[in-house]
């Protein structure tokens, strides 16, 4: 990088207020051919606006201002991928871009990954019309994206234990099953040479035989366990759709909203998301207490920081009657693929006490403990 370059690249850092002091070098452009003129009319849309919005307005004698669809298109052209998207994100996050969320041409250019879907479900208050359509669209196919993901791991977990009283079409060493290849063959024995010829060769099923468990996952819907909801429900649309599993969502803050009914369309159960307020984790747990039928068939999948706005020993006594009945509760921490976990630990450390598993998990993690736990 020559001086020029380098001289170009400290006057984009500082900002347009800094072009009387410092014009850019040569022809004004970096590496590549890249205008420093368009970068900075780029970067100062955003971040002049540290400076107050006054300074924003008036900075620039450019023939025209840049408008959000257009600042849009210009990162887009100028920016690689993943300077994009965090231009995208300090937009959103920082400095409260909301019409890059209630402009349909602005919206549509946005690039679908789970920061957006995030923002999205934190601003739909704020969309009508095609606008919202336009969202749900990104929601669907970010949750499928997701889905896709997790899907082919949590089968694996669930479906992959070896069944050794029926047949495989697959034919593995994994899956050999020697007792009974010996039994088939046993009429084919060479007396002469003392070897079994092998005619007839048998597999394990890799299909595990079940019977049906009734999974509840209750999630925290307060802003702080945003990722873990949009994980669980996409999780829970995963299992609702395994034969050994009968699924049922709820989500909870202060109220309980029981979205087990739309399990089949990740949109409607993401878009039902209201985040904010208290959180009674007692009261969303009395509510799954009602749902077990099968005690010893049940699972009571519990996603929240375990920060109780209501009484604790209203909430160790609800989980203390959901273990004795025979099921089992497990406490998660977090379900986003790094699981960081963020949790009051002394309550974590009572429901430990009472006999509930507790502790941070990622997806793929939860489909194992739940095939070990069915198995």
């Amino acid at each position: 990088m020559n001086h020029t370059e380098q001289l170009n690249r400290w006057r984009l850092i500082l900002g347009k207020q800094a072009g009387n002091q410092i014009p850019f070098g040569a022809d004004g452009a970096l590496e590549g051919g890249i205008s420093c003129p368009d970068l900075e009319d780029a970067l100062d849309f955003l971040y002049s606006r540290e400076y107050g919005e006054d300074v924003r307005r008036e900075g620039g004698t450019g023939a025209s201002k840049l408008t959000a669809a257009s600042w849009i298109t210009k990162i887009r052209r100028l920016f690689p991928r993943e300077t994009v998207e965090i231009l995208e994100r300090h937009a959103l996050e920082r400095y409260q871009l909301t019409e890059l969320l209630t402009d349909k041409e602005v919206l549509e250019k946005l690039e679908p990954n789970q920061e957006l879907l995030k923002t999205i479900l934190q601003l739909k208050h704020l969309m009508k019309g095609e606008v919202l359509e336009t969202a749900r669209r990104i929601v669907r196919k970010t949750a499928e994206e997701i889905g896709e993901k997790l899907r082919q791991d949590i089968r694996r977990s669930l479906l992959g234990s070896l069944d050794r009283n029926s047949p495989s079409q697959v034919k593995s060493i994994r899956n050999l099953d020697v007792k009974k290849t010996i039994q088939k063959n046993l009429r084919h024995y060479d007396m002469e040479n003392q070897r079994l010829c092998l005619e007839q060769i048998c597999f394990h099923s890799r299909t595990h035989k079940y019977s049906q468990w009734r999974i509840v996952i209750a999630v925290d819907e307060s802003g702080s366990m945003l990722d873990s909801v949009i994980h669980s429900a996409v999780m829970a649309g995963i299992f609702a759709r395994l034969p050994m599993l009968d699924t049922r969502l709820v989500i909870f803050d202060t109220q309980v909203v029981d979205l087990s009914a739309h399990l089949d369309d990740p949109v409607e159960t993401l878009m039902s998301i209201q985040l904010g307020g208290g959180t009674n984790i007692g009261g969303a747990l009395q509510y799954c207490a009602s749902l077990v039928e099968n005690p010893h068939k049940t699972m009571v999948v519990l996603v929240s920081d375990l920060c109780e706005g209501g009484s604790i020993s209203g909430l160790l006594s609800v989980s203390r009657g959901i273990i004795e009945s025979g099921a089992k509760l497990v406490c998660l921490t977090a379900l986003d693929r790094d699981a960081n976990p963020a949790y009051d630990r002394r309550t974590a450390g009572y429901l430990a006490d009472l006999g509930a598993f507790v502790g941070a998990m990622t997806p793929e993690a939860l489909g194992d403990f739940m095939g070990k736990v069915m198995g």
